[in-house]
């Protein structure tokens, strides 16, 4: 608050001879509320309106307006005034745009005796301006950044007191103004820059989906692999509620931790069978072939690890893993939760239209097994608290119009967990959560869609 230019009116109005101390007493309490009221806000048009209201209740009026200088423009502009919609003109016509020139105050008891004053504006709002009372808003520097203009005292004329209220609140409505004006421009610098970023984001996205789905391209029967895994990693980010950062770099490698397979031949990618070793060597390389890659793409600062994380889903806790033979926590946290989701895709993965090989409860037990010597234990745990309406989405990422609601709806209030548990009871005849799943994992809502297709084709 301006406490040096309200002490220094203060001492004006104690040293003023034409006013009493009833009135020194409330011009001063209506100062400082007037000041106070304006140092609550900051958005250029509230404050704008604040000032108009503060002024016209201070000095007794029927009206106040605030012209700003559109120096741009070369005109006198009111965003709001009282009684008006948004007013501009050039800034050297009447009696806001004498002030505005010259710098001068103009108190004027009769305004239509007044040579400066337009009776215009009068006849075209059918308002009627007895006198008014106009001042130059100057900033710290002394330069008139706006004018004050205060219309029809309610009691009788503006006096000197009026303007020297008035000047102390001219010259911390212009600082504060000035500030709204600097918070404004920063604000829409900040949004034309989020914006760029939003595109930005998107463009690198679009580019990271592309990049994931040649792979795709070449060998449709593991289509939709990085798509899943990146929808695994989701939900384990969820459940360790990872932070944003941390999500959004966990996601682009697990959309791009296969792309080196883009380097290995046809007979190589596309042979779903057992490798012989050569073949087996060959495939070993990918993950360093996608580290390499991704090095060379230039990437944002936040994704920084992403060449190393996706490089290093291979990677085995007890360092039995390759490329680089890495040892606990050697291995990036975010390339320990590939791994883990990396194998469960590889085991549960379908072909079009048949059914899954391994049972569930196998997998998963794979995967406990195998905890502290391939897999982290912890991101095991995590996978298992997966809500089972997603895993099934997830699963049948291709098929998804045939999932049936109330079906789904049910599934949500369990996990893996609850699952495996539920299967570990070996109670008679399974129970509606274990049928519910099956049908889906075994794929048998798949049945007649396969045969539909199949009769198609032949006919």
């Amino acid at each position: 608050m301006n406490h040096l230019r309200i002490a220094s009116v203060a001492s004006e109005f104690e040293d003023h001879p034409t006013f009493s101390d009833d009135e020194y007493q409330q011009q001063l309490r209506v100062l400082l509320n007037v000041t106070r009221e304006i140092y609550k806000v900051l958005h250029l048009d509230q404050l704008l309106t604040t000032i108009m209201d503060e002024v016209r209740k201070a000095l007794n009026a029927d009206r106040c307006t605030v012209f700003l200088i559109d120096e741009e423009k070369n005109e006198l502009w009111s965003k709001t005034a009282h009684g008006e919609k948004e007013i501009r003109f050039p800034k050297n016509l009447g009696v806001a745009g004498y002030v505005a020139m010259t710098g001068e105050i103009l108190n004027i008891r009769d305004a239509y005796a007044d040579p400066h004053f337009n009776p215009e504006i009068d006849r075209k709002t059918g308002y009627r301006t007895r006198n008014l009372l106009t001042f130059p808003m100057k900033n710290i520097m002394g330069k008139t950044i706006g004018v004050f203009q205060v219309l029809n005292k309610l009691n009788g004329y503006f006096r000197e007191i009026d303007e020297e209220i008035l000047a102390t609140i001219s010259s911390i409505a212009a600082t504060q103004i000035e500030n709204a004006q600097l918070y404004e421009q920063q604000r829409r610098l900040n949004d034309e820059l989020r914006g760029m970023y939003e595109q930005q984001q998107k463009a690198l996205y679009s580019f990271v989906q592309t990049l994931a789905s040649t792979i795709d391209a070449r060998d449709p029967l593991t289509a939709g692999h990085s798509q899943r895994i990146a929808c695994y990693c989701d939900e384990v980010a969820k459940i360790l509620n990872m932070d944003e950062n941390r999500r959004e770099v966990l996601h682009y490698a697990a959309l791009l931790h296969d792309f080196g397979k883009i380097s290995l031949r046809d007979v190589i990618l596309k042979n779903h069978k057992r490798f012989n070793e050569s073949q087996y060597n060959e495939m070993r390389k990918h993950p360093a072939i996608t580290k390499k890659i991704l090095e060379k793409i230039f990437l944002p600062e936040k994704l920084k690890d992403l060449p190393q994380i996706a490089g290093a889903h291979h990677e085995k806790m007890d360092g039995s893993g390759y490329p680089d033979h890495l040892k606990g926590d050697q291995i990036p946290l975010e390339a320990r939760i590939l791994t883990v989701v990396d194998a469960f895709d590889a085991m549960t993965s379908n072909r079009r239209y048949s059914n899954r090989i391994i049972d569930f409860e196998k997998v998963v037990h794979t995967l406990e097994n195998d905890s502290g010597t391939h897999f982290d234990g912890y991101f095991v745990t995590a996978f298992k608290q997966i809500p089972l309406n997603r895993l099934v989405e997830i699963l049948e990422d291709e098929s998804t119009d045939l999932l049936e609601t109330k079906d789904l709806n049910f599934l949500a209030n369990f996990t893996i967990q609850d699952l495996l548990n539920e299967i570990a009871q070996k109670s008679d005849g399974e129970s509606k959560l274990i049928q519910i799943f099956n049908k889906y994992y075994h794929r048998d809502h798949l049945e007649k869609k396969g045969k539909d297709e199949k009769n198609n084709f032949n006919s």
